[in-house]
């Protein structure tokens, strides 16, 4: 009991902060920004490059895999013709089984998340979106393990604290990169905090329940990295700047999903598109 006792402070201060960021915000949603706000480039640089250390030691990153054209670059001239077709015809290797489902069963239980922010932004629409999402994944999608929900027309409408203070009026700030945690912006670093501190899983499931329910949202979300590994490798790995990469595809991002019409499509760079495609929910359909 002394985590989750000792934890209640830090929540109400996350949410504190956040209605202390909402006092001088507008009525209305805040101004979507084009340019680059980022004063502290020196220190965020650093930062980035703790990243990318932490990120080739601990999940690989930069390492490069053979691909089915090395093989054959460094076979023998004595591979018959059936091996060559065989190794022509290897398919890429992506997402497994499981990594999926664990995916799914982590965005599944980050619902509750979404919907409390969808009606904090006056989007009960959204809200009963992710609702009926929630109900037809944790039954007939097995607890969340398949997104049958996504496959009978049903998409996740994803949004955050930080969506949420966009929508009040507070501003974006600086670009910050957060250790571990990687891009973000003044706002969405507080929108994090809340999210993190006042996720709803934290109050529907007694302790110690509640902190391996929100074990699995962090660990849903954490397959990012490896779903979308080549992709990354590319950005941290292959760009002549990776920093300047780095927050150039965050804010580009970023501003239009929270801008919902208002960036126009021309000026949107998705790095993830067409990467795996849109199906995550296991069904291979």
């Amino acid at each position: 009991m002394k985590f989750h006792t000792g934890y209640f402070p830090c929540r109400l201060s996350a949410i504190a902060l956040s209605g202390l960021m909402l006092v001088p915000a507008g009525c209305g949603p805040a101004a979507i920004p084009s340019g680059i706000n980022d004063p502290n480039e020196a220190s965020n640089r650093e930062v980035h490059e703790f990243n990318k250390r932490l990120d080739e030691r601990v999940l690989g990153g930069g390492s490069e895999a053979e691909s089915p054209a090395q093989i054959l670059a460094d076979a023998p001239e004595a591979m018959d013709d059936s091996t060559v077709i065989a190794v022509e015809e290897a398919p890429l290797e992506g997402p497994g089984p499981l990594l999926i489902m664990v995916a799914n069963f982590g965005a599944n239980l980050d619902n509750p998340r979404r919907i409390a922010n969808s009606l904090l932004q006056v989007r009960p629409g959204d809200a009963a979106h992710n609702t009926l999402r929630l109900g037809i994944n944790s039954t007939i999608g097995v607890f969340g393990l398949f997104d049958v929900a996504r496959a009978a027309g049903l998409p996740e409408i994803d949004t955050d604290f930080g969506e949420t203070l966009h929508v009040w009026g507070v501003p974006e700030g600086p670009y910050q990169e957060l250790p571990v945690i990687g891009p973000s912006t003044r706002r969405d670093t507080v929108g994090m905090a809340v999210d993190f501190a006042g996720n709803p899983l934290w109050y529907l499931f007694p302790w110690p329940q509640n902190l391996v329910a929100n074990g699995f949202t962090w660990a849903g979300e954490a397959t990012d990295r490896l779903r979308y590994s080549e992709t990354v490798d590319s950005v941290l790995y292959d760009s002549a700047d990776s920093y300047a990469q780095t927050r150039l595809i965050y804010l580009q991002n970023r501003r239009f999903e929270l801008g919902r019409g208002e960036v126009a499509e021309e000026d949107y760079f998705d790095p993830y598109e067409d990467i795996y495609g849109d199906d995550m929910s296991g069904t291979g359909e």
